[in-house]
């Protein structure tokens, strides 16, 4: 997690309470007390993974459900259709959440996303009219964390997800057309699983008490117009400028893209 060039993770975490209250001082009471009601409802145990999503209205618009309902993460995967957000449909959705991309250029990148999620415990899940696993969205084991895969518009996911997920999941329908729009299958499918993850007092869903403090860092780097330059000068003063790399980026990892920045771009150019 990289908001604006600063690498939250890396920030000592006896040192975080202190920046934290050095950037509230430039932040509106109603702001931080929005920003802690909202902590309450985040979630890892769901995340969301879009592979090939060629219209950015469509991938504006599932970003935007996914963080109202709380689903911090976002993996993209780009083997063909570059990931294009839209200004206008994403309404600034992509600042509150983590937007991840696995897009290199061998076509690999299906592969590389299903193994990084697999290392992080989650059940990879995808979706399908066609050999379905499941039939309902109540019958999915909550035991583990749960990643939903979707896939392109007009080809849905590609045979490696298919062939490769842990189980495939196919909405009900009951009418002539085959599926749903993506936008609409998304929202289904995380209103419904947020739901029942709210029910469940006895699961991990909500975020750690440090997610939450390197969380509500990110965001406050984010709505400050200069919380970069003032994290840094924080930190000088304190001799921890520039942070240690202690954890290398290794190379299958996805890239970050803070608030979706790179995605609007592609979208205006």
């Amino acid at each position: 997690m990289r908001p604006r060039g600063i690498p939250v993770e890396r920030i000592p975490s006896q040192v975080r309470p202190d920046l934290l209250a050095y950037l509230g001082r430039f932040i509106t009471e109603n702001k931080k007390r929005k920003i802690r009601e909202v902590l309450q409802w985040r979630t890892r145990y769901i995340t969301l993974v879009l592979e090939d999503i060629y219209q950015p209205q469509n991938a504006s618009a599932t970003l935007r459900t996914a963080e109202i309902l709380g689903v911090q993460d976002v993996y993209i995967v780009e083997n063909w259709n570059p990931y294009r957000l839209n200004p206008k449909v994403v309404m600034g959705a992509s600042k509150w959440i983590n937007l991840y991309r696995f897009r290199r250029a061998d076509g690999q990148n299906t592969t590389r996303c299903m193994a990084y999620l697999r290392e992080k415990g989650y059940r990879l899940v995808a979706t399908s009219p066609y050999n379905p696993t499941w039939t309902s969205l109540d019958d999915i084991p909550l035991d583990r964390p749960l990643a939903f895969w979707f896939g392109s518009e007009l080809e849905g996911l590609s045979d490696d997800a298919l062939k490769h997920a842990d189980g495939v999941l196919r909405l009900p329908m009951y009418g002539f057309t085959e599926s749903y729009n993506i936008s609409v299958s998304v929202g289904i499918t995380l209103f419904t699983m947020v739901h029942r993850l709210h029910a469940r007092d006895d699961l991990p869903w909500r975020l750690t008490p440090e997610e939450q403090e390197m969380l509500t860092l990110a965001w406050y780097i984010r709505i400050l117009d200069r919380g970069d330059v003032l994290v840094r000068a924080f930190l000088k003063e304190r001799g921890l400028w520039p942070l240690p790399d202690l954890r290398p980026q290794t190379e299958d990892a996805p890239e970050y893209d803070d608030a979706g920045q790179e995605a609007q771009r592609a979208f205006e150019e």
